[in-house]
């Protein structure tokens, strides 16, 4: 690296959830250098600035204006940039930052690993994106096909102060929310998803702590060539064949699934339920919020973007 004999890194906003995750997944790396601001002048910009001026990548984990004020005076630093990681949802549309799922599509990795921006996947999209965007790739469904997805997540996912909330018993046990339908990760879902028409998202929270479930209802019949179940699993297997992290897995035969079974992993399974004599199906994801949703495809993007051999297999 040129900064330094082993590449350094900066969490800016190491505290939070997907701060504190990313922390302790790098902290099992060997080969980097985690820095960190002196608490006394962490609110100090010159501080802040300087220490990006030290290190080979920023990681941002921070509200979004925060996000795009950080962004800017890394950007500032001219020839001294380092690398962004922006874990909001500031940059995630942007044209000029590449979005962070190194199984969007075969060359995603390789534009990961190039580019000095990269914006972190959110997690509902994670799942919604891993099971759309190989279909209407395939053709097996239109990009203006109206579709739905419905996904419900640990507490986690919601910030400090729904974490307080439920850890103090106060929240309930489940709730719809974000039923404006302007959720701020409809823009990315319907992006790299492919679809021109603009999804309809409903997502979900539950009493427990962290693991998250996306699924999208089919009307097979109005599919193009009606396509069976079969076809769709097909479809999904073909696209991430070979994949580390993401698994099309059979459908459960008791036709349940629970939420917390890939905690604490970077993985991601995909399956699809399907009805064929009725000519309908249920695509679902199944992942971590705070694994392959948050930090675990920090670390993996990370390890990209630093040519760290190891990262991916601590990404878990």
């Amino acid at each position: 690296m040129a900064k330094g004999s082993l590449p350094a890194i900066f969490i800016d906003g190491e505290a939070g959830t997907t701060g504190l995750g990313i922390r302790q997944r790098l902290e099992a790396l060997p080969g980097i250098v985690l820095r960190s601001i002196d608490p006394e002048r962490r609110k100090d910009p010159e501080a802040k600035r300087a220490l990006m001026a030290e290190v080979d990548l920023v990681v941002l984990c921070l509200p979004d204006a925060a996000s795009k004020e950080s962004a800017a005076m890394a950007a500032s630093l001219g020839a001294d940039a380092p690398k962004l990681l922006d874990a909001s949802t500031a940059h995630r549309v942007h044209p000029d930052w590449v979005y962070g799922v190194p199984e969007l599509a075969p060359d995603q990795a390789a534009k990961i690993a190039a580019a000095p921006r990269v914006a972190n996947p959110g997690c509902y999209p994670t799942g919604g994106i891993a099971l759309l965007r190989p279909l209407v790739a395939a053709g097996l469904i239109p990009a203006d096909h109206p579709i739905t997805v419905n996904a419900v997540s640990g507490y986690s996912g919601g910030g400090k102060t729904m974490i307080e909330a439920y850890e103090a018993g106060t929240a309930p046990d489940f709730e719809l929310y974000g039923l404006g339908l302007e959720h701020k990760h409809l823009p990315e879902l319907q992006l790299y998803s492919g679809l021109t028409r603009r999804p309809i998202f409903v997502p979900s929270v539950g009493n427990y702590r962290q693991g998250m479930l996306v699924s999208i209802p089919l009307h097979l019949d109005v599919l193009p060539g009606a396509p069976r179940p079969a076809d769709l699993h097909a479809a999904l297997a073909a696209y991430y064949q070979g994949s580390e992290w993401v698994k099309v897995a059979p459908a459960t035969a008791d036709g349940k699934l629970e939420p917390e079974a890939l905690n604490d992993t970077n993985l991601l399974e995909l399956r699809v339920y399907g009805n064929e004599a009725r000519g309908q199906a249920v695509l679902v994801a199944r992942l971590d919020n705070l694994g392959k949703g948050a930090s675990g495809a920090a670390v993996q993007n990370i390890g990209l973007m630093l040519g760290l051999t190891a990262a991916a297999a601590k990404a878990a």
